[in-house]
């Protein structure tokens, strides 16, 4: 998510990562058919945020002023929002896959929907938030995490060798070899789309992901720029998001209006809730043009 300009960077992670779980506390989200995906408990990350690297002093700040969003400061990274839960929620009932295919997680926050991808198969996956606090604290921790696990299934008692051989996962690859298959970015987006645009040659995501990033009419420029630009000609956008963000004034109402005027992408509702307040998930794809 993001507000204002804070210039983009890429974080490459250093050659001896352990250091970076030390001292954490882990949760793990489960649903259905997916893997398990291990996060770092994020108030244990705020409450030891006086023992972190925290240059942008967001974890401190969030502390002192009890808010999910102090805009131009921190936009919401450290918290897994009901929409990210929903998306993967979508994921799994549709199967989607992943193998072979480049995938952007923006705005990624805990990075969970981007791990995903990582851990069913995608041959890239890169992760951008604004902050890059949370980049380096919570987000690359979390990949690591999911890097270093082991999801191989038992094989089945008295059952064929080979039919029990072929229902097994492939184990996860080492740290590193996971993480090589990743890159991290920070920044705004428009300062973040000219820096992966500077690539040779520039990306084209596959798929890209992208959770409770439309509170803000202000930033919707710049987020459809960054699809205009970077999703492969048959790609796929999944947004998930609230109807409407009370006090910031953005949601999904304002939004496709933003997006039908531009005329560039078609939006399709993939999923609909409708307790607490009401909540989306869509997906953008180009349209065909004669």
């Amino acid at each position: 998510m993001e507000t204002g300009v804070k210039k983009a960077k890429e974080h490459i992670p250093p050659q001896d990562c352990e250091h970076l779980l030390e001292n954490t506390v882990t949760e793990t989200f489960s649903l259905g058919t997916l893997p398990p995906i291990h996060y770092l408990n994020e108030s244990v990350l705020e409450q030891t945020a006086s023992e972190r690297a925290d240059r942008e002093m967001i974890l401190s700040q969030n502390i002192g002023s009890h808010s999910d969003l102090i805009s131009g400061v921190y936009e919401g990274g450290l918290r897994i929002w009901e929409c990210t839960i929903d998306l993967l929620e979508h994921l799994e009932s549709v199967g989607e896959t992943f193998s072979g295919k480049r995938v952007l997680d923006l705005g990624c926050g805990a990075g969970l929907l981007g791990i995903l991808a990582l851990k069913r198969g995608a041959k890239e996956v890169h992760f951008q938030d604004y902050n890059s606090t949370v980049i380096e604290e919570l987000t690359l921790p979390n990949v690591l995490l999911n890097c270093d696990d082991d999801d191989e299934e038992e094989e089945e008692e008295g059952g064929d060798s080979d039919s029990a051989a072929s229902k097994k996962k492939s184990p996860e690859l080492p740290p590193q070899a996971g993480l090589a298959r990743c890159r991290f970015f920070s920044g705004d987006w428009t300062s973040f789309l000219s820096l992966v645009l500077s690539s040779e040659p520039p990306p084209q995501y596959d798929l890209i992901f992208t959770s409770e990033t439309i509170y803000n009419t202000a930033y919707y420029p710049s987020l459809h720029e960054v699809f205009l630009q970077l999703l492969a000609p048959a790609g796929l956008v999944y947004l998930a998001t609230k109807a409407h963000y009370f006090g910031v004034g953005g949601g999904l109402h304002l939004f496709e209006s933003f997006v039908e005027q531009k005329d560039v992408f078609n939006i399709m509702s993939l999923k609909e809730l409708e307790e607490g307040l009401k909540r989306h998930v869509v997906a953008l794809s180009f349209k065909k043009r004669d």
